[in-house]
Order: structure tokens, then C-alpha cells, then sequence
């Protein structure tokens, strides 16, 4: 990996945080080049306030980016991603309410609200996609058309888990939420 200048005059732990969070922004493939600049803009101006943000961001996204291309080189034609994006298209034509990448559950109830007839809500926040990117598990939310919680042995549930599990998708359904293991092999361009 190479190192951006202006990180070496930060200590080690500050420089490895703004990495790994330059690392999921950019892997998340969710967030634009604009929002993962603020973000990082943000971060260096709190973690790091001696250090000029506005040349430090670039090179820390740079460097993520560049990672991340070497590594996509070698993935799969289908990726673990896609066949998460197949599964939630699915759901949408089944009538079921997906909001990608929400900052927290009110943002995604809103969407849910706004809804004409929705047949249920599923949804994962930036913070489950980082997660997901760095461990390999990705943590969705599923609620019934009133926001309450599936529970086990539910229809909703139930096919939700099916269709994961019909995209090769492994998935359990674990104290309120479905964890599904997947590869977070997301092509992105900033």
C-alpha cells in the first residue's frame, strides 16, 4: 500500500483509522466521490486537525481506490454484491420497500411510509455495509408494512431467507436481523 505523504505526520493509529475508513467509503460502492470526500473531510479535521484536509482527503481516496481496482482485477464475473442487488430487485417486484445504504432506521421508515400498499421493509445502513466489507457479513433489517420486526417462522421471513439462500446467498435470521455472509466485491467508480 503506499503511503500518502501527509499521513506521516500523524501518529500510526490515526493514519490506519482514516485508511480504513477512505478503505470502506470507497468499497461500500454505495457513496459518491462528493460523499466520501465530506466524510473524510470530516474525519481529518476531527482526528487529525493539524493536517491539511483539503490535500490529505485525495490521497487517501486515491489510495483506497487503487487498492481496491488491483484487487477486482481478480474477482468473480458475478460477485457475492450482485447477487445481493438481484435478490433486493426481486424483492422491490414483490412489493417489498429496500432502501440501500440509509444513514439509520428513521430515514429508512420515512421511505416506508411513503409507500403505496408495501408488502414489508428491508434495509442496511452504511455503517452494516462497512461492516460488511471489512468482516464479510452484512446485517439487513426486516420489518412488516407497521415498521414491527419479523419474527421467526413468518411468511415475510421466510421467503426473504429463501430467495437469499435461491442467489447462494447464506443467511440466518439471529436476534432481529438476517446476517447474511457475503464477499463485499462491489465494482465501484469514483
Amino acid at each position: 500500500m503506499t503511503t500518502p505523504e501527509g499521513l506521516l505526520a500523524v501518529d500510526e493509529r490515526t493514519a490506519r483509522e482514516l485508511r480504513g475508513l477512505a478503505r470502506v467509503l470507497v468499497r461500500s460502492g454505495y457513496a459518491d466521490h462528493v460523499a466520501v470526500a465530506a466524510a473524510l473531510t470530516e474525519a481529518v479535521q476531527e482526528d487529525a486537525p493539524s493536517m491539511d484536509a483539503s490535500a490529505l482527503v485525495p490521497l487517501l481516496i486515491g489510495e483506497a481506490f487503487m487498492d481496491l481496482r488491483a484487487e477486482a482485477a481478480d474477482w468473480p464475473a458475478t460477485t457475492d454484491p450482485d447477487r445481493l442487488d438481484a435478490v433486493l430487485a426481486e424483492l422491490e417486484s414483490r412489493g417489498v420497500v429496500v432502501v440501500r445504504y440509509t444513514a439509520d432506521h428513521h430515514a429508512a421508515r420515512q421511505v416506508l411510509e411513503a409507500a403505496a400498499d408495501p408488502k414489508g421493509l428491508v434495509f442496511f445502513t452504511d455503517t452494516d455495509v462497512w461492516h460488511a466489507v471489512d468482516f464479510g457479513m452484512l446485517e439487513l433489517k426486516l420489518w412488516h408494512p407497521d415498521t414491527a420486526n419479523v419474527a421467526p417462522g413468518e411468511p415475510l421471513l421466510e421467503d426473504v431467507l429463501s430467495l437469499l439462500h435461491h442467489y447462494d446467498l447464506p443467511a440466518v435470521f439471529d436476534e432481529g436481523r438476517i446476517e447474511v455472509t457475503l464477499d463485499w466485491q462491489r465494482r465501484v467508480t469514483l
